[in-house]
């Protein structure tokens, strides 16, 4: 084995899969995978899902058996908090004192929940949804009868919620925006999405911004609007959304904004030190700028970039990102970015809970929405890839079918 060493300083989707795509690529040194949690690498998006429900066994929430990762000798570091970086001596240092050497370094340190700042806000009783320790301490209220408040209608807020109504907890949800889903979807998506959960019996309230926590005998009691309206609550989940962990890369010098900059093949400003996942802001040729994505798909796609160029083979990063959302008996499927699109076209019948969204910028097909829809999600992928600029009247013809549109 050679002696160069790559550390990755972070053990979620990007961090796993980079140590089994260094393996892959026949990386012939040492790896050394850090991770913060005390496990190894496992699936997020199951924890607003299947796991919370209890559908989902712990153990299948694992990306690989510990035997994977003892058979490709990577050096698995848990509960190791890295607290900087040390670019001219090429060293990462933990808060308990460890440090690790390298040759080549990934900064997989994805991102962390953002968190309310208001009174009350850290007391019993209020919970965030990004790790398993996290879900544990939800499920330990789950029960039916329970008034779950959620403050934040994003992709997290609404699977909670959709988790929490069939477990038969009374729930609300409090969105500051005038829609859910405002920072992902379009007004068609928001509106179905809400009608079909206050079908189900959630109470979604638009506009509504949390002020305070009540608290009563150091456990939350309430949500306090900024009009002083109290929403009862016996707990709280939030989701608001995640910030990328960047700092220690901007401390040690390295080139930050809105995430860890890289280039096409995952590199920061640094030769020797890559950044992908929630925490890197990469250039897409697709939509010819710079971005952060907060997926799974972005995240292993990364990962292989990063280790491919590592081991010498040039795979650079081009990908139409992708994302999905499993709500009730829906699943939402998204291809593409919509942000800036200037014309939606629908394609099937909203209640028929079937349908998709296509999202133009100047003619151009820049992202689909696809409810129960597979074959638009899938078919729409190629579409966004070649920078197609369908006509609007043959996408919404549900008797056209889109790879006749390339």
């Amino acid at each position: 084995m050679s002696e160069e060493t790559v550390v990755i300083v972070g053990a979620g989707h990007a961090g796993g899969q980079a140590a089994a795509s260094l393996r892959q690529f026949k990386w012939p040194g040492h790896i050394v995978m850090a991770g913060e949690e005390a496990y190894l690498p496992y699936q997020r998006p199951p924890l607003s899902k299947g796991f919370l429900s209890g559908d989902l066994e712990y153990e299948r929430l694992f990306l690989k058996p510990e035997a994977f990762y003892a058979q490709h000798d990577v050096d698995r570091v848990l509960e190791a908090e890295i607290a900087s970086l040390d670019l001219e001596a090429k060293t990462v240092h933990a808060k308990n004192g460890e440090a690790h050497r390298f040759d080549k370094l990934i900064l997989a340190t994805g991102a962390r929940v953002r968190r309310l700042t208001c009174p009350g806000a850290d007391c019993d009783g209020v919970y965030y949804l990004r790790t398993i320790d996290d879900v544990r301490g939800i499920q330990a209220r789950f029960r039916e009868g329970a008034r779950l408040v959620v403050v934040g209608g994003g992709y997290i807020g609404l699977e909670a919620a959709a988790v929490a109504r069939k477990m038969g907890l009374e729930v609300t949800v409090l969105e500051a925006e005038d829609r859910v889903l405002a920072r992902v979807a379009g007004p068609e998506v928001s509106a179905f999405y809400q009608d079909v959960h206050r079908d189900a019996g959630v109470d979604i309230r638009l506009g509504a911004r949390v002020s305070e926590i009540a608290v009563e005998d150091g456990c939350v009691r309430a949500c306090v609007l900024d009009g002083g309206e109290e929403t009862p609550a016996d707990l709280v989940i939030v989701g608001i959304g995640i910030l990328p962990n960047a700092e220690i890369a901007a401390e040690a010098g390295l080139v930050v904004s809105n995430g860890i900059d890289t280039n096409e093949f995952a590199q920061t400003s640094h030769r020797d030190v890559y950044a992908i996942g929630d925490c890197a802001n990469h250039f897409n040729p697709i939509y010819d700028r710079r971005m952060r994505l907060e997926s799974v798909h972005n995240a292993l796609e990364q990962a292989k970039t990063a280790a491919a160029h590592i081991c010498g083979k040039e795979k650079p990063y081009s990908q139409v990102p992708w994302f999905w959302s499993d709500q009730y008996d829906l699943k939402l499927q998204t291809q593409g970015v919509s942000a800036g699109y200037d014309e939606a076209v629908v394609r099937g019948a909203p209640d028929a809970r079937s349908f998709a969204v296509f999202y133009l910028k100047k003619g151009r097909l820049i992202a689909t929405d696809a409810v129960n829809a597979p074959a638009e999600f899938l078919g729409s992928k190629a579409l966004i890839a070649a920078g197609a600029t369908p006509a609007p009247e043959r996408l919404k013809d549900p008797d056209v079918p889109l790879k006749d549109l390339i």
